[in-house]
């Protein structure tokens, strides 16, 4: 890319943004729904004095900090498809599916490392196992399951960007001689 203009054959990689954006709702989808609805494990706030989900305040407490919990993970996934949107709108290459399915995993990784790291340890609003009393081994469970989300996705998602390369100087190579890209 030359002065900011693509020449002839040059191809944009496909956006990293929409699979992480995925993730990361995705992911706190599967934390909202899973741990907090179906199984009530834990809800947002469900450490903080005073707002115990067994008592009437309490539970209308978690339930709305659980609603923002839930916007904020749709605003995510919706963020995902936007920039998925604007990658298309940019021509940019399609994603190969490990080269996206990889992203959205480790999307989902950093969300599990961040909330778990924010809200069970440096804020301790909510724990994996409240239900438990908040056993220490479980938030580190749940740490453990981020950090090994994130290696599982990077790697399946390099694989996905080496394939995406060769996609891309095999349509340079077919513009470059005149024939149709693949």
């Amino acid at each position: 890319m030359a002065n900011g203009t693509r020449t002839a054959g040059e191809e944009r990689p496909p956006s990293r943004a929409s699979g992480l954006l995925y993730g990361i709702g995705f992911g706190g989808f599967v934390d909202g729904i899973v741990l907090h609805q179906i199984l009530q494990w834990h809800h947002m706030v469900s450490s903080v004095d005073g707002r115990d989900p067994g008592t009437l305040a309490g539970s209308e407490a978690n339930t709305v900090a659980d609603g923002f919990f839930h916007l904020g993970t749709w605003a995510a996934a919706f963020a995902g498809m936007v920039t998925a949107i604007v990658a298309w709108r940019q021509g940019r290459i399609a994603p190969s599916w490990s080269f996206h399915f990889g992203l959205v995993l480790a999307g989902w990784g950093l969300f599990n490392l961040v909330e778990g790291l924010v809200d069970h340890q440096v804020l301790g609003v909510q724990h994996v196992r409240d239900d438990l009393g908040a056993p220490l081994s479980w938030d580190l469970a749940f740490l453990a399951s981020g950090a090994l989300l994130v290696l599982a996705g990077w790697l399946l998602h390099r694989r996905g960007a080496r394939d995406v390369a060769r996609r891309a100087s095999g349509r340079a190579e077919n513009a470059l001689d005149g024939r149709a890209a693949p």
